[in-house]
């Protein structure tokens, strides 16, 4: 049994170093072992539709309020003021007959309604 033992080691280191000293005999193998926990795979999430939002509608704006003037017959400092024009004192006095100037027939007498 000796020399079948020794005769199997003999066999064996021969076909170990005939392996060893040709790089071709292990070309096209490969052995892999993979012990662990595998990679965490990344998974999009599924795309979410939702309606578009709805146009926006701008109102147009109000429009212009505007404040009737106020007009206030009557004496606005030197000057009287009738609903058409503006008289100065005199004028008015002598257009008047307020007992200034000619008196009230000035002006009426030749058509001159003091409109100039």
């Amino acid at each position: 049994m000796n020399k079948v033992s020794k005769a199997s080691v003999l066999a064996g280191a021969v076909m170990i170093g005939g392996m060893t000293l040709s790089g071709a005999a292990f070309a096209g193998v490969s052995v892999g072992v993979n012990i662990g926990v595998p990679a965490p795979v990344y998974v999009a999430p599924a795309p979410v539709y939702a309606p578009p939002p709805p146009p926006v509608v701008y109102a147009p704006p109000p429009p212009p309020v505007y404040a009737q003037p106020v007009i206030v017959v009557g004496w606005h400092g030197d000057r009287y003021w009738d609903g058409r024009r503006y008289w100065d004192r005199d004028d008015y006095y002598r257009y008047h007959g307020h007992g200034h100037g000619n008196g009230h027939a000035y002006g009426h007498d030749k058509g001159n309604h003091g409109w100039h």
